[in-house]
């Protein structure tokens, strides 16, 4: 329950996942990010409150309206890109955030660097550090 979280305890939670999050809310706008001294795609801080599309490429703005568009609409509640960055595979997730009646609150970006994970086999069941 978050209710039982601090403000300090719930930041620590967002900067210890292994996974880079933005948060863009109901009207497009950019709202949130961690792992903002590390991220794989860097944005500048005056990038938070401003108009997600103003983040973006021209030539990608209408994939973004598409894909917010489709959220919106409930049309699509996640979607998934990967993409080569230099010598690292980069796998990039949207998924769609609603309340309990399914109104749509936002788009929560997932971003996270797969090339290790992606070289395991086999088990390890063991702690070694």
């Amino acid at each position: 329950m978050i209710e039982n979280l601090s403000r300090d305890q719930l930041k620590g939670i967002l900067e210890a996942i292994p996974v880079e999050i933005s948060f863009v809310d109901e009207n497009d706008v950019v709202k949130f990010w961690n792992k903002h001294e590390t991220r794989i795609f860097k944005r500048p801080a005056a990038v938070i409150g401003k108009s997600v599309q103003n983040c973006h490429p021209k030539r990608s703005v209408d994939k973004v309206n598409q894909l917010l568009s489709d959220f919106k609409s409930g049309r699509q509640d996640s979607a998934a890109f990967w993409i080569n960055l230099g010598d690292r595979k980069v796998y990039i997730r949207y998924f769609a955030v609603r309340d309990k009646a399914g109104r749509y609150l936002g788009t929560l970006e997932a971003t996270q660097d797969i090339t290790e994970i992606k070289k395991i086999e086999g088990e390890k069941r063991l702690l070694e550090y």
